[in-house]
């Protein structure tokens, strides 16, 4: 389950992708529902956007606290140069700092417009661009998406070009728990 000098755990790796896939999810069905003048489509979108959001939530918490108590991370592959370690720290910090501001301004645009009660009840949808959360939903899922692409090409740029171990150390291990 935990890590090794190595290679990222089970636990990790689990988290990471799942995160990923659900992130995408809230990504995509936010960009949906933005474009959507339907108020029943946006509602179905809605129904789904949410309870992700909470979903991401909980396993972003989990995943600092995971860190914090139970597990290390692999240290950085030898000849890493010092400017791409310092990119990589800083990409995941970024990466981390705009989940967060994501599922606040979610959670505060929830709580502001009572979006829920039209989501998942009776009453009518409101107009989300009159609540202050919105911009900041806004621009963060902008930056977001420009954060994951780079880190994703990242990924694939050691994995197809250098031929190094990074992005492998993120993935299922055979052998490993």
């Amino acid at each position: 389950m935990k890590s090794t000098k190595q290679s990222y755990g089970r636990f990790a790796v689990s988290i990471h992708w799942l995160s990923a896939i659900l992130i995408l999810v809230l990504l995509g069905s936010g960009l949906r529902s933005d474009m959507t003048l339907d108020p029943a489509v946006k509602i179905a979108i809605l129904r789904v956007h949410i309870p992700v959001a909470i979903l991401v939530l909980v396993l972003t918490v989990a995943r600092l606290v995971w860190w914090w108590r139970f597990d290390k991370k692999p240290a950085p592959l030898e000849g890493t140069p010092s400017w791409q370690k310092s990119i990589a720290v800083w990409t995941h910090r970024l990466l981390y700092v705009l989940l967060f501001v994501m599922l606040g301004s979610g959670i505060g645009l929830s709580i502001l417009s009572d979006a829920p009660d039209a989501v998942f009840g009776s009453a009518e949808l409101p107009d989300f661009s009159q609540y202050l959360p919105r911009t900041a939903h806004g621009i963060a899922a902008k930056i977001l998406a420009g954060l994951i692409a780079l880190h994703a090409g990242a990924a694939l740029f050691h994995h197809f070009m250098k031929r190094d171990v990074t992005l492998m150390r993120m993935w299922f291990q055979k052998g490993s728990d």
